[in-house]
C-alpha cells in the first residue's frame, strides 16, 4: 500500500509521521476542535509525499532526525532529505521503472497553517470528532496486544462490531495520534545508516517484522508500485507479510506479578499435586513472584523438566491461578492442534469462571479475546505484548524446536517484563546446559504420580528393520518378546523409524504372530485417530507407527518397543519421548521398553542414563513408594 508522509515542527522539535488520512492529522494539528490544546502555536507542515510505498516511508521515518537548520529548508533541500534516504530502496528497483518515481519528489510542498485550514474547507471533512473518537477507542481496545495486517484488522473489527465497522483507517490514524496505536511496514529493511557497522554488515535483507525471517523474494506489486517490492515467505500461510503491507501495532501494558510468591503452599492446595509436581510447582510461583532480575525487562524464563507422565498440564493450573489472581493475561502455546484440542476442556474445568480463548488454523475463536488463550504457536505470530505469562508446553517438539521463526513469535507474545515457563521431558542441549550452569531457573519433576520410578529400556540385540524385509523374516527374539508382551495382556508400541517400512513390516508380524490384530499408522494415515482410538479400546492390540505417537497418546497397560534405535533419526530425546509411553498407569507402572538394534549408540546409552538419573533423583527426594506403601495396597 502507499501512505502520506509528513514532517512538523512541533513547539519541541521537526517530527516525521505517517497517515492513514491527512483529514484527521489536520484536523488533529490545525482543527477548530482540535483534539491538542487550541492556544499552542500552529505548527510548521511539510507534506514529503501523499502516496509513497509504506514500506519507503517507514525506512524515512525511522532514519529521522531533527535538526535546527530544517526551520529554513526550501523545498529543494527537503526533495534532496528525502532522495538520500530512499537512495537504498531505488537501487533495488530496476532501472527502467526509476524515472517514474521522480514525481514522488515533485509534490512536496512547505504548508502553513491558513492553506492547510484553507484545503480542509475545499475537500471532504473527516468524521465528526466524537463519533471518530469512539471509533477509535473500539479499534485501540480491539488491537490491544495485537499486531495485524491491515485485511486482519478487518475480519477483527467485523468480528466485534458487526459489518458496519466505518472507515476503520480513519479511526486507526485517530488512535496513532493519540500514541495508543502504531503504525508498522510489514518488513524492516537493513540496518540505517546510524547504526553499528557490524550490524551494517549483517544486515543484507529485509526482516519480516511479524515473525523474524529474512526476506529475500521480491515481486512487482501493484498496492505500492514497486517494481521490487520485498515479501516474507517464512509466515506465508499467516498472510503476506510485504515491504509494503500496513502492521498495524496495539498497545501492551505493563506486566504483572504471581500472586502466590510469600505462600505458595496455600496457592497449591486446591489442585490435588503431587509431592513432585508440588515442588516443582511451588518453585515456580515463587519465580512469578520476583520482579526481573536486576530490575530488568528482558527475557525471564523458567524451566519446569518433568519426567514424560509427570502430569506437566496439572502443574501449571496454579501458576496460571497466579496470574490471573493479579489481574493477568496467560498464554498456554503447544505445538500442535490436537494437543491444543485435548487441553482446552481441562483448562475450562479447571477455570470455569475464566474465559478461555482456543487458537489454531481455522479456529472459530479467532478474534475473541479472554483471560486465557490456548494456541497453537503458529498463532502467536499476530500477538505483541499481551500476555503475563507465556507458558511453552513441550519446547523440544516439532514444530517449535529448531525453529527461530516460532521462538520469535512466542517472545514476542509477552509483555515487557513477563514471565515464561517452558514445560519439557527432554529439554534441547542448549536449555540443560544452561540449567546446569544455573543461568536458567528450573525444577525438575523426577517421578511420575503414582509414584514408581520410570521404565529403564532393555537392550535386544536384532538386525536392521531393512534386513528383515529383505529377508522375508522376523528375529526370533524379537517375536518372543512380543508374544510375551501380549500374552501379559499389554498393548504394545511398536516404533519404526520411517513410514515406508509400516506396511511391508505389518506383514511379517502378522505372519509371525497371527492371532493378535495389528495395525499401523503414520503422519499420512487418514485414519490415524480411529486406529489410536481402536489401540486404547485393546480393538487392536499392537500397533506399528512413528515418532507421530511419541508423545502425547497414553494408553494403559503398554510396553514399548523400539526398533533400529541406533538409526539417526532417532535422538536421545525421540528415545525418551518413545519408551515414556510404558508404565504411565498406576495398574500397570512397571512397563517394558526395549531398545532393538544391531548396535549400541551414544543416543541409546544417553537415554538411559538420563532415565536412570530421575529415577536417582526420584528416590533422593522421597518422591518413589516405599516397599512397605506398595505392599499394603
Amino acid at each position: 500500500m502507499q501512505i502520506a508522509i509528513y514532517a512538523i515542527r512541533t513547539s519541541e522539535k521537526w517530527e516525521c509521521r505517517l497517515s492513514l488520512d491527512l483529514r484527521v492529522d489536520f484536523q488533529w494539528w490545525y482543527g477548530k476542535k482540535r483534539w491538542l490544546d487550541e492556544s499552542a502555536n500552529n505548527p510548521i507542515f511539510v507534506l514529503l509525499s501523499s502516496q509513497m510505498p509504506l514500506g519507503w516511508a517507514v525506512e524515512i521515518r525511522e532514519e529521522f532526525r531533527s535538526i535546527n537548520e530544517m526551520n529554513e529548508w526550501s523545498v529543494r533541500e527537503w526533495q534532496n532529505y528525502v532522495l538520500l534516504g530512499l537512495r537504498g530502496s531505488l537501487l533495488q528497483e530496476p532501472e527502467v521503472s526509476r524515472p517514474q518515481w521522480g514525481a514522488l519528489f515533485k509534490e512536496i510542498q512547505l504548508l502553513n497553517g491558513a492553506r492547510i485550514r484553507s484545503l480542509m474547507e475545499m475537500g471532504s471533512t473527516v468524521e465528526h470528532g466524537a463519533m471518530l473518537m469512539q471509533q477509535a477507542e473500539l479499534l485501540i481496545q480491539c488491537m490491544e496486544g495485537r499486531a495485524l495486517l491491515a485485511g486482519e484488522v478487518e475480519a477483527l473489527l467485523a468480528e466485534v462490531a458487526g459489518e458496519d465497522t466505518g472507515d476503520w483507517r480513519s479511526a486507526a490514524q485517530l488512535g496513532v495520534l493519540l500514541g495508543r496505536l502504531r503504525l508498522e511496514a510489514g518488513l524492516a529493511q537493513p540496518a540505517p545508516r546510524h547504526s553499528p557497522g557490524w550490524l551494517r554488515r549483517r544486515a543484507v535483507a529485509p526482516r519480516c517484522r511479524r515473525c523474524g525471517s529474512e526476506a529475500r523474494s521480491r515481486t512487482a506489486c501493484a498496492a505500492c508500485g514497486s517494481a521490487a517490492c520485498a515479501y516474507c515467505e517464512a509466515c506465508l500461510a499467516m498472510g503476506r507479510s510485504r515491504a509494503c503491507a500496513l502492521l498495524l501495532h496495539g498497545a501492551a501494558g505493563s506486566a504483572v506479578r504471581g500472586t502466590a510468591g510469600g505462600a505458595p503452599t496455600a496457592a497449591l492446595g486446591r489442585w490435588g499435586l503431587s509431592a513432585a509436581q508440588s515442588a516443582a510447582a511451588g518453585a515456580a510461583l515463587q519465580f512469578l513472584a520476583e520482579p526481573p532480575a536486576g530490575g530488568s525487562a528482558g527475557l525471564a524464563r523458567f524451566l519446569i523438566w518433568a519426567v514424560t507422565g509427570a502430569g506437566k498440564t496439572e502443574m501449571i493450573f496454579p501458576l496460571l491461578q497466579s496470574i490471573l489472581d493479579a489481574g493477568g493475561r496467560v498464554l498456554v502455546a503447544a505445538p500442535r492442534r490436537d494437543v491444543v484440542l485435548e487441553l482446552a476442556p481441562r483448562l475450562s474445568k479447571a477455570f470455569p469462571e475464566e474465559t478461555v480463548v482456543t487458537l489454531y488454523g481455522g479456529s472459530p475463536d479467532r478474534w475473541k479475546r479472554g483471560s486465557i488463550t490456548l494456541a497453537t504457536t503458529h498463532q502467536l505470530l499476530r500477538f505483541r505484548g499481551a500476555f503475563d505469562l507465556v507458558v511453552i508446553d513441550e519446547i523440544d517438539a516439532f514444530p517449535y524446536h529448531n525453529d527461530p521463526m516460532l521462538d520469535y513469535a512466542a517472545k514476542g507474545a509477552c509483555k515487557a517484563g513477563g514471565k515464561y515457563i517452558y514445560l519439557s521431558a527432554t529439554p534441547p542441549a542448549p536449555l540443560q546446559r544452561e540449567a546446569a550452569a544455573g543461568r536458567l531457573p528450573h525444577a525438575k519433576v523426577p517421578a511420575r504420580f503414582h509414584g514408581h520410578p520410570l521404565p529403564v529400556p532393555h537392550k535386544l540385540k536384532i538386525p536392521t528393520v531393512n534386513r528383515c524385509l529383505q529377508e522375508k523374516k522376523l528375529p526370533p527374539g524379537l517375536v518372543r518378546n512380543l508374544s510375551a508382551s501380549l500374552s501379559r495382556g499389554a498393548q504394545v508400541f511398536l516404533f519404526v523409524s520411517r513410514i515406508k517400512h509400516i506396511e511391508p513390516f505389518l506383514e511379517l508380524l502378522r505372519k509371525a504372530i497371527p492371532n493378535a490384530p495389528i495395525e499401523g499408522t503414520s503422519s499420512i494415515d487418514p485414519n490415524r485417530a480411529s486406529k489410536v482410538m481402536s489401540f486404547r479400546n485393546r480393538e487392536i492390540r499392537l500397533l506399528v507407527t512413528t515418532t507421530i505417537l511419541e508423545r502425547g497418546v497414553t494408553v494403559p497397560k503398554s510396553d514399548v518397543f523400539i526398533l533400529d534405535a541406533d538409526s539417526e533419526l532417532f535422538d536421545e530425546a525421540a528415545l525418551i519421548q518413545m519408551a515414556g509411553r510404558a508404565g504411565r498407569s498406576k495398574d500397570d507402572p512397571a512397563g517394558r521398553v526395549v531398545f532393538a538394534a544391531p548396535q549400541w549408540t551414544r543416543c541409546q546409552s544417553s537415554a538411559v542414563r538420563q532415565i536412570k538419573a530421575m529415577n536417582r533423583i526420584a528416590g533422593k527426594g522421597g518422591y518413589l513408594r516405599s516397599f512397605e506403601q506398595l505392599s499394603s495396597e
